[in-house]
């Protein structure tokens, strides 16, 4: 099974299916389940995992993609 991360609307990422989290040092992360919200707002006291934060900072973005797709060489 593969992995899906889908960015909900003013919200969190939600990745769901076979992934491994690590640390920039390389080390695992626990996600302790099958799906799993990170976040994006930055403000979340359990990063990477979203704790709903994004709502009391009215943290805005859009569901799809804002910027072109890379250019092919």
């Amino acid at each position: 099974m593969s992995a899906s991360i889908v960015p909900y609307e003013d919200g969190p990422l939600i990745v769901r299916g076979d992934f491994e989290l690590h640390t920039p040092d390389g080390e695992p992360i626990d996600p302790g389940r099958g799906t799993i919200a990170l976040c994006r707002c930055g403000r979340s006291a359990t990063k990477p995992f979203c704790d709903g934060t994004h709502k009391a900072v009215r943290f805005r973005a859009p569901s799809d993609r804002q910027t072109p797709s890379p250019r092919k060489p």
